[in-house]
């Protein structure tokens, strides 16, 4: 038997595709074919069969066409003259009687990846787009957007766009959502599909026609419209009541950002909405599968945001299944403490209890921490729980508690006696850095409540030489000292030898500066040490600054059906800070585009105005501001600031970054000085739909000192203006590490 990918295996592969016998018996014919396709998926180079391949295309077997045709188009690239062997055959299969051939050669000459394809496409495609057969004209609009990829740069053809935006009334509705991915990706420089009046009315009657997937697209195309009038958006909002209970959550999803960015003036209608569904959210929370119950959980945690305690008559569905996954399990924990009340607090910590003895580590330190989160509220029954946690002698255990012990008696004072009861014991447990941190933070800060503090911190003293961790020897260093100024007769034999240790010992070089800082400090007096360090013990009112505020729903409407609730705010913002994602339109809600027909809608497309960012309203800004230095320079002088604001700033300036982080919200740089340059200075302008110019000036006096920002504007617009701001904080604090 031959070698597998040898030279004779292809000698008798080619033998056999050019064996006319073989070629007058369909199925053996087909089986060569299939051997060079088998060939090929296990990495064997088989493009020496090429011309016999192109010849086995032109055979009336369908699967056989189907076969070549995934042959040709992963060989074309790399043999682009002998690919035009293959043209001819997939243009003449064009016009063949069947339908699914028409659409498989339409799709072989989309996938052809060779420059100077379009010439051999066009007339194919054309006659593809008016096919009375509804598979073909499926197969030519996705091609549209496949050739148009092909193209690069070169300008729109407006015919073909025209085309496309005709058949969004075809009768097919796979064919309508395919215009609509095609309209996308060809006008994406464009602004991507405009939807008016009449489109979206259209869409909408169009909804029942679709399957989920096509309408959880048209839904999201949808929210590029906005309303005229309230009569036009209750109509809309009574067409998509139905959807709020599909079966598909994907449907559901969408329906309800929809519903909640259209009604978003209306906050009674939103909270309506976010009533309604609750069924469907849960369910996906219980679902099999775990990236649906995931993401769902992400939802039910921003909504919590905004209606705090809106699932607490359904904690028990949150409540973890030993099958699921860690990162499940932590989540619906964290949507556990938000939804715990008066009537279910007994049982949702019996619940987190006995997560806490579970075999991942993991999940029992999370559970202890959210028993700690809930204890700022329900003080005495988790106090109670987590003393009772520390019998068990667990060390990971004792380590959790401990550290959720010195959160709390920081935040919640009235419980620091019972926390100081219950610490003895736990130093001979406990092993690693945090834990060790946590208690001696515990004993130092509170030792006069705690008889054996000295002795405790004595024994940490003696073990101070084999200690592997630097922040545990610095907790010591200011444990100990802090315990000396209540308890100085006990702790000063101990505080020399560690101070000694530290200072002349002691080789981490942060220990040792924090060893000679308090040995000076210890110095200057008593009365210095005691105004130093002896600073508040607890601060109850920072658990007011920890704890949720409730949102506006419109704040996260907009994210809402994204990747933003699953990543984090301020990590999607990351995310996206340097790569445009899918754009979101903004027309005004008074502007007259019912009587716009396809053309009309082309034409205003080609500004390519982009809603940069959820929160500015109806701000666009135009990209390719045509402004000189010198009109720049003339138009600055000529008008007074009209906003100033002091961004913080950590280290050095890129300058090139920031040009591109601004550049993608359509903000122009004008001029900018040098990286390393003191003071750096940046001038940048941008213009929106309506005419209205910003003049920006960005000053760095000296490296980790505020940036000045100092903004002018050549029509007096407060709410363009701090849309404006809203915007430049944000492409600038995503280069700056700030949160906008």
């Amino acid at each position: 038997m031959p070698y597998l990918g040898g030279e004779e295996a292809l000698r008798d592969l080619r033998r056999a595709l050019s064996n006319p016998h073989v070629q007058a018996e369909p199925l053996r014919y087909r089986a060569a074919v299939l051997r060079v396709i088998r060939l090929m998926t296990q990495g064997v180079d088989v493009s020496g069969l090429f011309a016999e391949m192109v010849k086995a295309g032109a055979a009336a077997d369908v699967v056989q066409k189907k076969l070549v045709q995934l042959y040709v188009c992963a060989h074309a690239p790399r043999m682009p003259r002998l690919a035009l062997l293959a043209v001819n055959t997939l243009r003449r299969d064009c016009a063949d009687p069947s339908p699914a051939v028409r659409g498989l050669a339409l799709r072989g000459l989309c996938d052809l990846r060779m420059p100077g394809m379009q010439e051999y496409v066009q007339q194919p495609l054309l006659s593809g787009l008016r096919d009375r057969a509804s598979y073909v004209r499926r197969i030519a609009v996705l091609g549209c957007a496949k050739v148009h990829r092909l193209q690069g740069d070169t300008e729109v053809d407006g015919a073909l766009v025209n085309e496309l935006y005709s058949l969004l009334r075809d009768q097919d509705p796979i064919v309508v959502v395919n215009c609509l991915r095609a309209l996308e990706e060809i006008l994406k420089k464009e602004g991507g599909v405009v939807i008016n009046k009449p489109i979206a009315h259209h869409l909408l009657n169009r909804m029942a026609d679709l399957d989920q997937w096509g309408q959880s697209e048209v839904l999201a195309f949808l929210l590029r419209y906005r309303p005229r009038s309230e009569e036009e958006l209750f109509n809309i909002l009574s067409l998509l009541d139905g959807y709020l209970k599909s079966s598909s959550p994907s449907v559901v999803m969408a329906a309800t950002k929809l519903f909640l960015v259209l009604a978003r003036e209306y906050p009674h209608v939103q909270a309506d909405v976010l009533v309604r569904v609750k069924g469907p959210l849960l369910a996906a929370c219980t679902s099999e599968s775990r990236e649906l119950c995931f993401t769902a959980l992400c939802h039910v945690r921003q909504i919590l945001g905004s209606l705090p305690g809106h699932f607490s008559s359904h904690y028990k569905k949150f409540f973890c299944s030993y099958s699921e996954p860690h990162y499940i399990k932590c989540q619906k924990m964290e949507v556990l403490c938000e939804l715990v009340n008066d009537e279910n607090v007994q049982q949702v910590l019996e619940e987190l209890k006995g997560y806490c003895t579970d075999i991942s580590v993991e999940l029992a330190q999370g559970a202890i921490s959210a028993i700690g989160s809930i204890a700022r509220t329900y003080t005495e029954q988790c106090v109670g729980i987590l003393t009772e946690l520390l019998g068990l002698q667990q060390e990971h255990i004792t380590s959790a508690v401990v550290q959720a012990f010195r959160d709390l008696v920081w935040l919640c004072p009235q419980c620091t006696d019972a926390v100081c009861q219950a610490l003895p014991g736990c130093e001979d447990i406990i092993q690693d850095s945090e834990g060790k941190q946590a208690l001696i933070w515990l004993l130092g800060a509170h030792g006069e409540k705690v008889p054996n503090a000295p002795y405790v911190l004595e024994d940490f003293v003696e073990n101070v030489k084999t200690e592997v961790f630097p922040a545990v020897k610095m907790e010591l260093l200011t444990a100990l000292v802090r315990l000396f100024l209540s308890r100085p007769a006990e702790c000063q034999d101990m505080l020399g030898r560690l101070l000694y240790h530290c200072i002349e010992e002691e080789k981490d070089m942060s220990v040792r500066d924090r060893g000679l800082f308090y040995y000076r400090l210890l110095q200057s007096g008593v009365d210095e040490v005691k105004r130093v360090l002896c600073s508040p013990k607890s601060d109850p009112s920072l658990g007011l600054l920890e704890d949720q505020t409730e949102q506006p729903v419109n704040t996260w409407a907009s994210e809402f059906n994204t990747l933003a609730p699953i990543y984090g705010k301020a990590r999607w913002a990351l995310v996206t800070a340097h790569q445009p994602g899918e754009p979101c339109y903004a027309f005004s809600p008074c502007s007259d585009s019912g009587n716009r027909g396809t053309g009309s809608l082309i034409s205003e497309g080609s500004k390519e105005v982009l809603k940069v960012h959820p929160d500015t309203g109806s701000l666009t800004l135009i990209p390719d501001v045509a402004l000189t230095a010198e009109q720049f320079e003339k138009t600055w002088l000529s008008l007074a600031v009209s906003c100033q604001q002091s961004l913080p700033w950590v280290g050095t300036v890129h300058p090139d970054t920031i040009q591109t982080a601004l550049h993608v919200v359509h903000i122009q740089t004008i001029a900018m000085s040098k990286a390393g340059v003191q003071p750096w200075k940046a001038y940048f302008t941008a213009q929106d739909d309506s005419g209205c110019l910003f003049l920006a000036e960005l000053l760095l006096e000296a490296e980790d000192s505020g940036m000045q920002v100092a903004v002018k504007q050549s029509e007096a617009k407060p709410e363009a203006l701090q849309a404006f701001m809203s915007v430049f904080r944000t492409a600038v604090g995503a280069v700056a590490g700030l949160k906008s």
